[in-house]
């Protein structure tokens, strides 16, 4: 126990030493890929070595390619930080290595996971009876809660899909706007059913043009939005909920991977209006909740159709149906105890803390916004959220600022394409961003991006 006191202790100092780096790390790291290799890949080793020296090594070894994303001023992809109790629960969970497969792998992990489900329902205002899953990310998260929606549209229809499979099954239109994430399209390949069959237009803000939609009689999953990954824009859910309820047999979704958490904030809930309408959502809590990844979040409004995709049952597994098992919820038999990290997030910010968190990051997007338009940048969205989308005066231009900024190492964001041309986008969703990382990373714009 010396021994293991001891290795905790100095990763815990490693640890501590990374966070204190930040302010002065450069945001992307500079070393090479031949650098890392050098220092990683190495034959197969034949005997083991002490942990305190494979740690040290590893921690040495890594630190030169580690991107900050921890830092205030990484902006890109919608990546939020780790709170520090959020951080301190990982480890938690790592040491404890509860398998939150089922309830008899680990009662703690169980009910930690149903009291963490029931405050997000809560926070993001959902129905209260949802039903909830802890998966990996948004990309998981969508596709369970697209295999409720398949389940369910295909049994109004008369068809156990799980059962009888696709073969034969009645054919399920999928409607999608025409910005959506690509972590749709991914989950409908992977539930076989394909690409989207209907695209519908979407305006400048990349919001779906509901009177554009058409819900006919056959089976159908309308894929909403909320937050556009570019702009942060959200799709108008009242008038797509309207639309399902006149439909014989239609599911709404809603990809709401940082979008959705506007609705744990008095200020910013009108973006997300009308949201809790829908038959189910996804959202990531390793964004704007700042948890370490993965987590993933997904929901339903119907714990039947979702329960049905994904219950399993077997000889050998010892299960209790007075109580909740989390297989019926997720597509993982075994997996990680994400509820610990998501508890501790809650419980160290409450409700005020995450809506301060929101509210004060989507405050700096807005100034990021007002002073590049200031040094002579074109701002294409109405900033609502976090997303700060621009170009500058011509395409050559926007991809020299860029590229001078990501190289500079003071601030990192990602580029992207906005209606066929070169832009650059800023997301802000860190709880470590601060007023002077803002001036920092406009300071790198007016330094390496001069007009």
């Amino acid at each position: 126990m010396d021994d293991l006191r001891e290795l905790f202790e100095l990763t815990a100092a490693i640890a501590a030493d990374f966070y204190e780096t930040l302010p002065d790390r450069p945001v992307y790291p500079r070393a090479s890929v031949a650098e890392l290799q050098a220092a990683l890949s190495a034959p197969l080793p034949e005997h083991g070595l002490p942990a305190r020296t494979v740690i040290a090594e590893l921690a040495a070894a890594v630190d030169p390619g580690l991107v900050a994303e921890a830092s205030g001023r990484y902006f890109g992809f919608v990546v939020g930080g780790a709170l520090p109790a959020s951080i301190a629960a990982d480890w938690l969970t790592s040491t404890w290595d509860q398998n939150a497969g089922l309830f008899v792998l680990g009662p703690s992990a169980s009910i930690v996971e149903q009291a963490a489900g029931a405050w997000l329902i809560e926070l993001l205002g959902l129905p209260r009876h949802a039903s909830f899953g802890f998966v990996t990310g948004a990309q998981m998260a969508n596709f369970t809660a697209l295999a409720a929606a398949r389940h369910h549209v295909l049994a109004h229809a008369g068809w156990d899909v799980e059962r009888d499979g696709l073969q034969g099954a009645p054919k399920i239109r999928v409607v999608v706007g025409a910005k959506r994430h690509g972590t749709i399209d991914r989950a409908l390949r992977m539930l076989g059913l394909g690409a989207p069959t209907d695209i519908v237009p979407v305006d400048a803000e990349g919001r779906m043009l509901a009177g554009e939609l058409r819900i006919g009689d056959e089976p159908t999953i309308v894929c909403a939005q909320a937050g556009e990954v570019n702009t942060g824009a959200s799709d108008p859910f009242h008038a797509i909920a309207d639309a399902r309820d006149v439909a014989p047999n239609a599911w709404v979704h809603v990809d709401g991977a940082f979008g959705l958490w506007a609705a744990a904030t008095d200020s910013l809930r009108h973006h997300v209006d009308g949201a809790d309408r829908a038959d189910s959502w996804s959202t990531d809590a390793h964004k704007w909740l700042n948890v370490p990844y993965d987590s993933g979040l997904v929901f339903t409004a119907h714990p039947d159709s979702h329960s049905a995709a994904f219950s399993a049952r077997a000889a050998y597994l010892i299960v209790d149906d007075e109580k909740r098992e989390q297989l019926d919820w997720n597509p993982e038999h075994s997996r990680r105890a994400r509820g610990f990290t998501v508890y501790a997030a809650i419980r160290a910010l409450g409700r005020t803390g995450i809506a301060e968190l929101v509210e004060r990051t989507c405050a700096h997007a807005r100034t990021f916004a007002a002073r590049l338009e200031v040094m002579g940048a074109e701002v294409l969205n109405t900033v609502e959220l976090n997303q700060v989308l621009f170009r500058f005066t011509d395409d050559a231009r926007t991809e020299a600022a860029l590229a001078a900024v990501q190289a500079g190492g003071e601030a990192w964001m990602s580029g992207t394409v906005w209606d066929g041309r070169p832009a650059i986008r800023i997301s802000v969703s860190n709880w470590q961003t601060s007023d002077d990382d803002v001036e920092r990373t406009l300071a790198a714009f007016r330094e390496l991006a001069p007009a």
